[in-house]
């Protein structure tokens, strides 16, 4: 009869052997699922950060080249001031002088700026030298004479550097 309890205690004993690696086993496979959840999570969230940048480039980006298409019409604006300004014609001027505030307060709305040429010293940066030209006095050597075209930034980046003639 001794035989028989230590074979049901060996019976006994096995289950909870089997169980204990079981919970074992299922633990490891929880931990292991826990962290594909966790890098899975990290990954979308990267990837929902990048989709938002992506996509705020590309709105900005679509806004660039619509602004850089309208600088020519600004441009013909501000030729059409200038050969205005000697002209009799009252309404005219106003009437050009008003197209050329409404679209170039619209586009500072945007985010233009004008990049500031005339006067200053001359900036590979910001400036694009057409000629130079001896300067009138000798502060002016180095820097901008004249503006042939104005140049512009957008969101702190040049979108079209100034055309300028530099004093030498």
């Amino acid at each position: 009869m001794d035989e028989h309890k230590e074979e049901t205690k060996a019976a006994k004993s096995q289950p909870k052997d089997n169980s204990k690696k079981k919970i074992a086993e299922l633990t490891d496979k929880l931990s292991k699922e826990h962290d594909d959840y966790i890098r899975l999570m990290a990954e979308f969230e990267t990837f929902r950060r990048r989709s938002a940048e992506e996509k705020l480039n590309l709105v900005a980006t679509a806004a660039a080249d619509t602004i850089k298409g309208l600088l020519p019409v600004l441009d013909d604006c501000e030729r059409a001031l200038q050969m205005l300004e000697n002209s009799s014609d009252e309404s005219a001027k106003q009437g050009t002088a008003l197209i050329y505030d409404k679209l170039m307060a619209y586009l500072k709305s945007c985010g233009l700026e004008v990049i500031k040429a005339k006067g200053e010293v001359f900036d590979v940066d910001y400036h694009e030298a057409v000629t130079q030209f001896p300067a009138p006095t000798e502060d002016m050597k180095g820097k901008v004479i004249d503006v042939v075209q104005t140049g512009y930034m957008l969101g702190g980046k040049v979108i079209r550097y100034a055309k300028v003639v530099v004093g030498a």
